[in-house]
């Protein structure tokens, strides 16, 4: 994408999020990584009359391989936080979720915004107000609702008591202090109480593996009681998930971490096969899909922190919020989160 693209978009962006004169904007990067981004998200906030300036972090170090969530340079970095917490909003180009150091500078009031993946994914899915409001009807719903309900044809049928934790809602940009969003982004979420999670869920063909980047060829089967996975039962994608989370040695990832459904109607299913080496927000914010996830659960305010996580989009499933319909077969069925051009069928 040429600069002039890019910073429009970073604009758009910066637009939605309320940056206006006399704010303070803070790019975060590190390294070599996503410069052309920082560049454009000064550029933008300087034609809205903010003040802005990029805070760049050394390359970080080799690690042994594992993608670990919560972790950043930023630990050992205090007055660089210190910093960051003085800004009205902080873009992060490094990917802070997770840590304590972004729970920080939420809490000091910074509002943050994610942006890491590849510039033409930014582009085709820039936030805008309607799908903001879509996602808002959900999380309401959510937030209203004691016990969620998976089923899939497949055999899934697990049960979250919710309620225990806060509904959180991602629409791709924010406008709100202390609050974080991710570019793309469009779904709903919350987590299940601490041991309030049981059935089985039952992966198909198709369904996503994220941070692997990869579809499921195979069945998978997690069989969960009172909110821990107790098996991991199928082929090779099985034996990679549980190789997988074996290497962080942290008997707290096989805990249920967060759970909702998609809402963009333009992200797609096969996003995978156009953006390789992103980190697959389309997949997470794709129409009608049911994500679950594993490992921590900080984010909402409980005590999980580990650094295990796997996202989990679904394909075809169905979603109950205390035995209400919100998704059938993967498709979303309450009026007033459909795009508008379904709606006025």
């Amino acid at each position: 994408m040429d600069r002039n693209a890019l910073n429009a978009i970073c604009k758009i962006q910066l637009e939605l999020s309320a940056v206006r004169e006399g704010q303070k904007v803070v790019i975060l990067s590190q390294g070599e990584e996503r410069l052309d981004y920082a560049d454009a998200f000064l550029a933008a906030a300087r034609d809205l009359g903010a003040s802005a300036y990029h805070m760049r972090l050394p390359a970080p170090q080799p690690t042994s391989g594992s993608w670990e969530v919560g972790v950043s340079q930023l630990a050992q970095l205090p007055e660089a936080v210190e910093a960051l917490k003085k800004a009205d909003m902080v873009v992060d180009l490094i990917f802070l979720l997770f840590s304590k150091e972004q729970m920080a500078i939420q809490a000091a009031g910074a509002r943050v915004l994610t942006a890491v993946e590849p510039a033409p994914l930014l582009a085709r899915l820039i936030p805008t107000r309607e799908l903001r409001e879509r996602v808002e009807v959900g999380a309401e719903l959510l937030s209203k609702a004691k016990t969620m309900r998976i089923t899939n044809k497949h055999g899934t049928d697990v049960v979250y008591k919710i309620g225990m934790y806060p509904t959180m809602s991602e629409y791709g940009y924010t406008d709100t202090p202390g609050r974080w969003d991710h570019w793309p982004a469009a779904f709903v979420f919350t987590g299940g109480a601490d041991d309030g999670v049981d059935g089985k869920i039952v992966l198909a063909p198709g369904d996503i593996l994220l941070p692997f980047n990869t579809y499921v060829r195979e069945p998978v089967t997690y069989t969960i009681e009172k909110g821990m996975i107790q098996d991991i039962r199928g082929g090779l994608d099985a034996e990679l998930i549980k190789s997988y989370m074996a290497t962080f040695d942290d008997p707290r990832g096989f805990g249920m971490s967060h759970v909702g459904w998609g809402l963009d109607e333009r992200a797609k299913w096969h996003g995978l096969t156009q953006f390789p080496g992103g980190m697959g927000m389309e997949l997470r914010s794709f129409f009608g899909n049911v994500m679950f996830s594993t490992g921590p659960n900080n984010e909402l305010g409980g005590p999980n922190d580990t650094a295990c996580h796997l996202d989990i989009p679904m394909r075809d499933c169905s979603l109950f919020l205390d035995d209400e319909p919100i998704v059938l077969d993967g498709d979303v069925v309450v009026k007033e989160m459909l795009p508008a051009a379904r709606r006025a069928v």
